[in-house]
């Protein structure tokens, strides 16, 4: 159940980023097919970051004491484009238009993320 909710707090994230970041855009034929392309998108965005993340982190820890976290935000992006790529791949209705929308995005979804979880906690924040 936690799964599923954190798939759907991601997917709910993607959309608002969709709304507030230009270049970042689903585009569904109808409503069913923006959802569904919304959680598609979110289990890919959550299997990239649950996969590479750890080992980005581990392979570049240098660079991360030596800016002081913001090459964290560099990172973000960078898992962004690849789940847009990703994405393109498998011929899903998601885009982003490069760099800059990627890293607006990735800062808007772990901030919606966040916003989003303090209201609806998993199963396993409420211990």
């Amino acid at each position: 159940m936690g799964f599923l909710i954190r798939l759907v707090t991601t997917a709910v994230a993607l959309w608002i980023t969709t709304l507030i970041v230009p270049g970042v855009e689903v585009t569904g034929r109808s409503g069913y097919d923006t959802v569904f392309t919304l959680l598609i998108v979110a289990l890919i965005f959550g299997v990239v970051n649950a996969v590479l993340k750890p080992l980005i982190k581990v392979v570049g820890c240098v660079f991360y004491l030596l800016t002081l976290g913001l090459f964290a935000l560099v990172v973000n992006a960078l898992l962004f484009l690849l789940t847009d790529w990703i994405a393109g791949t498998l011929r899903l209705p998601f885009h982003v238009d490069g760099f800059w929308p990627a890293f607006w995005g990735a800062i808007v979804m772990a901030v919606s993320t966040w916003l989003i979880s303090v209201v609806v906690p998993d199963r396993a924040d409420r211990r």
